[in-house]
């Protein structure tokens, strides 16, 4: 018997769908991980051929020079706008060995399975195979958070989704079967004039709430708003931030350097890392 979904799919992508024809307003965020990916990407000397772009957005991942890509996204108009494939993460259609490269920016912290999309990812990697991913972590909006929890008093509700902490993330890499995996992260700090600069953003990104709690209701909207307002800094900004995690992770392949035997001597985490070959 399959486990019950935490986050309604159908709302999920709905959420996206509403937000994909004004995602350039609202895109910062995505911009910021793509950033970071492409930087890891270009630390790696290797040629690439078959690359997938899981969580496709408007597209705006490019692929290495000579590379093929196929793009796939939970929302059907972000991924008939890039001309690629709607579906989850975590029920991949793709062949295994399909791609070389897989990425993933800002959509695996709201996936049902998400230790199972990590490995039907890694199944679609050839050997040696490369993946890279960002998506946000348990310290997002983390005053968000605490100006619901002030609003609603003894008997908050679950509106901002549970999110994934760096360790764990890194745990659920080796789960998955990744080798050299290596998972760090960033905060990127915005300063909202209210609380609803930051809605707008949120509902921009196709990123509100995937859960099903009671409404709030005016009374306990206006009660966030003020004390997301009370948490301002002298200029009448609040800060909010949002942690990004990174995931690097390869597909197992013999010629991988193997990780020392248990009571040798200790390497670099310089000699952890994958060579760029």
């Amino acid at each position: 018997m399959n486990a019950p979904d935490i986050f309604d799919r159908q709302r999920r992508r709905l959420h996206r769908d509403r937000a994909q024809a004004g995602f350039a307003r609202a895109n910062f965020l995505h911009r910021y991980m793509l950033e970071g990916i492409e930087d890891r990407l270009q630390a790696v000397t290797r040629q690439f051929t078959d690359v997938l772009d899981l969580g496709c957005h408007d597209g705006a991942f490019m692929p290495p020079p000579g590379a093929r890509i196929a793009r796939f996204d939970p929302g059907f108009a972000f991924a008939r706008a890039a001309d690629g494939v709607q579906g989850d993460e975590d029920r991949l259609p793709f062949a295994d060995g399909a791609f070389d490269l897989v990425v993933s920016v800002g959509v695996l912290d709201s996936v049902n399975d998400l230790p199972g999309a990590l490995t039907l990812i890694r199944r679609t990697l050839r050997p040696d195979g490369l993946f890279l991913a960002a998506f946000t972590g348990g310290r997002t909006l983390a005053t968000l958070r605490q100006s619901l929890l002030t609003a609603e008093g003894d008997r908050p509700a679950g509106r901002v989704h549970p999110q994934i902490d760096l360790r764990s993330a890194g745990d659920l890499l080796v789960r998955a079967g990744f080798a050299l995996p290596v998972a760090d992260s960033e905060t990127l700090t915005v300063r909202y004039a209210g609380l609803g600069r930051l809605v707008d953003d949120l509902r921009g990104m196709g990123a509100t709430g995937l859960l099903d709690p009671a409404p709030l209701g005016r009374a306990g909207l206006m009660a966030a708003a003020s004390a997301f307002a009370d948490r301002a800094d002298p200029d009448g900004r609040t800060v909010e931030q949002f942690e990004v995690i990174y995931l690097t992770g390869w597909a197992p392949a013999p010629s991988q350097p193997q990780p020392a035997r248990r009571g040798s001597a200790t390497t670099s985490l310089a000699a952890t890392l994958r060579p760029g070959a």
